[in-house]
């Protein structure tokens, strides 16, 4: 191992050794020289020699700034992030919130340590390893766990640094990356290449009418061969990709076996994972031992590891200007609210205009409440945030992969609320309904023109089907249903409202007095009127309960 090293460093450095002893040799003859001759002419050749060695160092210097810039790199040049495994510090205990992808990862450091064993077998190490899921679920995170437990080097990019207007330099990059990683492997037993975006240059290449093609698409040709390149070679690299595009987004080639041998899915925590991730990232401030972190864990529904991250530091900032000692359960909420909803506005706001507002969050606070199947509401407020006058803050009780019909109607009557309480009480709406009603008719649509959820039940996907090609006849009935999906989910939000007029009204004048509505206020209110909670959920016992 000690000769690889050296080796290494000389091919790392070989041009620097080699000019460093040839100045020392140019210097050492004249001198030399000197020796011989007397004190005048020594003193004369001195000075001349002094001037021009001034020179012709100034221009070799320019020249191998050049040479090397141009040359050897040039626009063409990488910089490569290189750390050792050890220096990347990341275990599997500080890897929370995606255990089956930990699996598998796990998987993967055994393969790298056991390389011997399995040429032994015959079998080939796995060369390439694609992560994908959705963006903050800790992709990177987990790929240099990998480097950590498999104590190899770890040389991380971006795909967009191989992505340039200038036609090779994509795929000299390529090169220079693979050949840096080969080197390291060949010193240090292997060597981890960790290609984030992947999707930069993997994406499905496109090939000119005329015979050219992409720039992305040579660098791409580049990164394949020299995958392919690795199976004739002894040094152990392993390629691992990330993206956050989907599967068919990225290249055939790029996804068959022999180059990205196995696909790992990172995927949003479930309830007991985000719990373990609150109790990681409350672990690393002071905060109170009495907040429930269960119910916190329940309302970061769809919380990517990196949110629930960002809602604690989020929470010891507005601590710390509360000039308070650790965060409370109250920062917590505050965080959360900021980040999903926005920052309040101090904007002064006309009686009217809080009136509308007031009445406006009222039919979506009640229509969620009482029809929707899964959400829950957990705030109300007219206070302005952002673009927004007023919001109904509610979330999913649970998670889901997927939503059925009862889930469109009851999305598309709790946006339209909003508007059919307005017109109710005043007679007339207001501008606030616009994006709403975009949400809205987004939802129809694509419930008739895409899912066969219409009242025909039409099968097929038509939005994939150029609009040309549709006949009249089918445009008309499909845009028919999709009216009188939004007519009928109108009818039965009137109905509601009016039939719970008396409920309607406290929630509104509650918000113009209060303002502000949270979880337990409005609990509170619908069981003085004998409603409450309609949904049926399952108590989550945290870990460690009975």
């Amino acid at each position: 191992m000690f000769w690889r090293k050296i080796k290494l460093f000389w091919w790392n450095h070989w041009v620097k050794i080699v000019v460093v002893a040839w100045v020392i040799f140019i210097f050492w003859i004249p001198i030399a020289a000197l020796k011989g001759i007397d004190n005048y002419q020594r003193d004369y050749m001195i000075a001349w020699l002094s001037t021009m060695g001034l020179q012709a160092t100034i221009s070799a210097v320019i020249f191998v700034v050049l040479y090397s810039w141009v040359l050897q790199g040039g626009l063409q040049k990488l910089k490569k992030r290189q750390i050792k495994g050890e220096g990347v510090a990341i275990h599997w205990k500080d890897v929370i919130g995606m255990d089956a992808a930990k699996m598998e990862a796990r998987e993967l450091v055994e393969l790298i340590k056991d390389r011997a064993r399995i040429k032994k077998i015959g079998g080939n190490i796995i060369r390439g390893m694609l992560m994908m899921g959705p963006p903050g679920c800790g992709k990177t995170y987990l790929a240099k766990a990998v480097a950590t437990e498999a104590e190899i080097p770890f040389i991380s990019m971006s795909g967009a640094e191989f992505v340039e207007v200038f036609v090779g330099v994509g795929a000299s990059r390529v090169r220079q990356l693979f050949q840096k990683a080969r080197r390291l492997a060949y010193a240090h037993g292997g060597c981890i290449i960790f290609i984030d975006e992947i999707d930069a240059v993997g994406r499905k290449r496109v090939f000119s009418a005329f015979g050219g093609t992409e720039e992305t698409n040579s660098t791409q040709n580049q990164l394949l061969a020299e995958m392919d390149g690795l199976k004739d070679k002894d040094e152990n690299v392993i390629v691992i990709g990330a993206t956050n595009a989907a599967q068919d987004s990225l290249d055939e080639a790029l996804l068959r076996p022999g180059r990205f041998d196995r696909k790992i899915f990172v995927d949003k925590p479930d309830l007991q994972e985000r719990e373990e991730l609150f109790r990681y990232y409350l672990s690393k401030i002071k905060f109170d031992e009495r907040i429930d972190v269960a119910r916190f864990a329940r309302k970061a529904v769809q919380k990517s590891p990196a949110d629930i991250a960002n809602i604690t530091k989020e929470a010891a900032l507005i601590a710390t200007r509360g000039k308070m000692e650790s965060v409370s359960a109250d920062h917590l909420s505050e965080a959360m609210e900021r980040i999903d909803l926005g920052l309040k506005r101090n904007r002064k706001v006309s009686a009217e205009e809080m009136s509308i507002t007031a009445y406006h969050e009222t039919g979506h606070l009640m229509v969620t409440y009482l029809m929707h199947p899964k959400d829950d509401v957990f705030k109300v407020s007219i206070i302005p945030r952002g673009p927004a006058g007023g919001v109904t803050y509610s979330l999913p009780q649970e998670d889901e992969m997927f939503r059925n019909k009862d889930w469109f109607l009851a999305e598309i009557r709790t946006l339209i609320a909003g508007y059919v309480a307005e017109k109710l009480k005043f007679g007339v709406t207001s501008s606030g309904v616009s994006s709403d009603f975009k949400h809205a008719m987004a939802l129809a649509h694509t419930m008739v023109w895409r899912l066969g959820m219409g009242k025909s039940e039409s099968l097929g996907d038509y939005s994939s089907i150029p609009e040309q090609q549709l006949s009249e006849s089918i445009k008309e009935k499909l845009n028919s249903e999709t009216h009188e999906i939004i007519q009928s989910c109108l009818k039965s939000v009137e109905d509601l409202l009016k039939k719970e007029n008396v409920i309607f009204e406290r929630f509104a004048q509650e918000l113009i007095q209060r303002l502000e509505l949270d979880y337990d206020d409005i609990e509170a209110i619908f069981k003085e009127y004998g409603k409450p909670n309609p949904r049926v959920t399952s108590k989550y016992v945290p870990k460690g309960e009975k």
